[in-house]
C-alpha cells in the first residue's frame, strides 16, 4: 500500500493526508535490481555468488546461527536503505516548518494566514506528491520517526496545533489502520538507536540530496 507522509503544516496536511488515504502497492522501492538472463520468453535473475568450500556437514546449531546472522544482516541492510531514502524528506520537513512558522508569525489576519497555507500546500503538492507516493508503509513509519527527530515534535502534535484536535484524531485513526502512528516519538538512546546511528552516518558523510 502506498503511503505519503508529512510533517507539519502542509507537509503534514499534504504529505500526511495523502499518505494514509492511498492504497499501498508494491513499488520500485520494494525490489532490488539484479542482472538477468533472457531465455526465450522467460527472464531469469542472475547473481554472482561468493565461492563456498564445503568440507563437512555443519552442525545444526551452526546452521541456525548462520541463518540468524544472515537474517539480521538483511534486516539491517533494508533499514539502512530506507533511512537513507527518507532522511532528506525529514530534513525538508524541518526546514519547511521553520519557514512556515516564520511567515505565519508575520501575518496578523486569519484570512492572510489561510491564503498563505493554501499557496504553500499547492507548492508542496507539486513538488513532493509523486515522490512520496512511492514510499512503502515501512518507509513511511521511519519517516514519521525522523520527522519527530528533526522537528522535536511527533506528527500528531504538529497536526493538532495547525488543524485542531478533531482533525488530528481523524488522521491518527486513519494512520493506525495502515499500521502507523502519528504519536510516535523518537528515542535515539532506546528503540531508535540503530536508526540514530544511520542518521549520524549520513550527517557525518555530508552527502545526501536536499529535498527543499
Amino acid at each position: 500500500m502506498r503511503i505519503v507522509l508529512a510533517y507539519r503544516f502542509v507537509i503534514i496536511i499534504f504529505l500526511l493526508l495523502h499518505a494514509f488515504t492511498m492504497q499501498a502497492q508494491r513499488s520500485k522501492n520494494d525490489t532490488i535490481q539484479v542482472g538477468a538472463y533472457i531465455i526465450g520468453k522467460d527472464t531469469m535473475p542472475h547473481l554472482w555468488l561468493n565461492e563456498v568450500y564445503i568440507k563437512a556437514q555443519a552442525p545444526k546449531w551452526l546452521v541456525k546461527q548462520r541463518r540468524e546472522w544472515q537474517r539480521n544482516q538483511d534486516e539491517y541492510a533494508r533499514l539502512r536503505y530506507n533511512v537513507y531514502l527518507v532522511y532528506p524528506y525529514a530534513v525538508a520537513a524541518s526546514l519547511i516548518l521553520k519557514d512556515v512558522d516564520s511567515v505565519l508569525a508575520s501575518l496578523y489576519s486569519k484570512e492572510a494566514k489561510q491564503q498563505f497555507k493554501q499557496r504553500k500546500e499547492d507548492e508542496l503538492n507539486r513538488k513532493f506528491k509523486h515522490e512520496l507516493e512511492d514510499l512503502t508503509i515501512t518507509q513511511g513509519q521511519i519517516l514519521i520517526k525522523l520527522i519527530a527527530r528533526q522537528t522535536g515534535k511527533p506528527c500528531y502534535q504538529i497536526v493538532k496545533e495547525l488543524k485542531g484536535g478533531f482533525n488530528a484524531g481523524i488522521w491518527q485513526a486513519v494512520a493506525l489502520l495502515f499500521n502507523n502512528n502519528l504519536r510516535n516519538t523518537y528515542d535515539a538512546q532506546g528503540e531508535d538507536a540503530v536508526i540514530e546511528s544511520l542518521v549520524l552516518e549520513i550527517e557525518s558523510s555530508g552527502h545526501f540530496e536536499m529535498k527543499y
